[in-house]
């Protein structure tokens, strides 16, 4: 199959991570055009020529522009990447709806699981733009400020056929920047949703002082978790154990650019959620994540109990220090 060449995209949402996505592809040459809903936001990006807000002192390339007509933004180009929050996931496909056909390719960075239903973000792509038979996924261990500064990233890409996921590799790859493909998008999901989860416990942990033993119980037990949910939903262990998923877990279990860590630190030090969240200043997808991950799981019959303590902690006002008792007074069985 030749590789398709893409030399335009349009990004969805300027937060953090979707300016640092878009930095990135206007760096290695693209033409790329970013959306936000916020017009005045849009103006000062533009006028800036940064996110002062996300990333500032990181100029942007002459190749990024900016823009808040969002059917403009569609009709720019064939290629679209979608970076906004998994609770806004649906409403803006629906937005794109009537503008996309079956040329356009569909793709996103989002992490996370639909909240009121459950359901995985291609599952939600596929409702609502039917006509796209060409979609993925960007995901992997990689904080948004290291990618907008140029530092050494790996990262994964999932898509519906091959020639797609190796064209979005290369208009990411660079010097500085390595890029694997794949075609197990659930798989890809599935490890960038549940990790977030993982990452507050991980906090939580850390913030009740409980050190660096307990921490990477949770990393390792926390793996096993994915590993149950993902192999029973069709992911390919691979899959789990590569960037997108024991790589994103260890990345935001272990440093404090994690905004998911962060909260469970701050929930580790007796915190509320609500004022944890509001101090952080951004969107905090463990938090959402926690609820529907726990349906999916009910539904497949899978057992996760550090993600049910998360979501017992974030919603039923369970005492952290009562949850890591919980967890380690739980009967005794064979690690494997």
């Amino acid at each position: 199959m030749m590789t398709e060449h893409i030399q335009s995209i349009a990004v969805y949402g300027a937060g953090s991570w979707g300016t640092a996505l878009a930095l990135q592809l206007a760096r290695n040459g693209l033409d790329v055009l970013l959306w936000d809903i916020n017009p005045v936001q849009v103006e000062t990006l533009n006028r800036e020529r940064e996110n002062t807000y996300y990333l500032p002192g990181i100029a942007f390339p002459d190749k990024l522009v900016c823009s808040s007509d969002l059917q403009a933004v569609a009709a720019f180009a064939d290629y679209h990447l979608i970076v906004v929050p998994s609770h806004g996931f649906r409403s803006l496909l629906q937005k794109l709806s009537l503008s996309l056909t079956e040329r356009d390719a569909v793709l996103w960075a989002t992490k996370g699981l639909e909240l009121d239903t459950g359901k995985l973000l291609h599952q939600v792509l596929e409702e609502e733009l039917p006509q796209c038979k060409s979609y993925g996924v960007v995901s992997g261990p990689t904080f948004a400020g290291e990618v907008a500064s140029g530092l050494p990233t790996a990262m994964t890409v999932a898509a519906t056929n091959a020639g797609l996921a190796q064209a979005v590799a290369e208009a990411f790859q660079a010097p500085n920047y390595r890029v694997y493909f794949s075609q197990d998008i659930l798989g890809v999901e599935l490890g960038g949703a549940i990790k977030n989860v993982l990452a507050i416990a991980a906090g939580i942990s850390d913030g009740l002082g409980f050190g660096a033993n307990a921490r990477v119980a949770i990393v390792t037990r926390g793996l096993a978790e994915i590993m149950r949910l993902g192999t029973k939903l069709g992911a390919q262990p691979e899959t789990l154990m590569g960037l997108a998923g024991v790589g994103d877990l260890v990345l935001t279990c272990t440093d404090n650019q994690s905004r998911n860590r962060r909260l469970g630190l701050a929930l580790g030090q007796g915190k509320d959620m609500e004022t944890a969240i509001a101090e952080i200043g951004q969107a905090v997808e463990g938090a959402k994540s926690a609820r529907s991950i726990g349906k999916l799981a009910a539904t497949a019959g899978v057992e996760m109990p550090i993600c049910d303590v998360v979501y017992r902690i974030l919603y039923e006002q369970l005492p952290p220090r009562q949850a890591v008792q919980e967890l380690i007074s739980r009967d005794l069985k064979a690690e494997f």
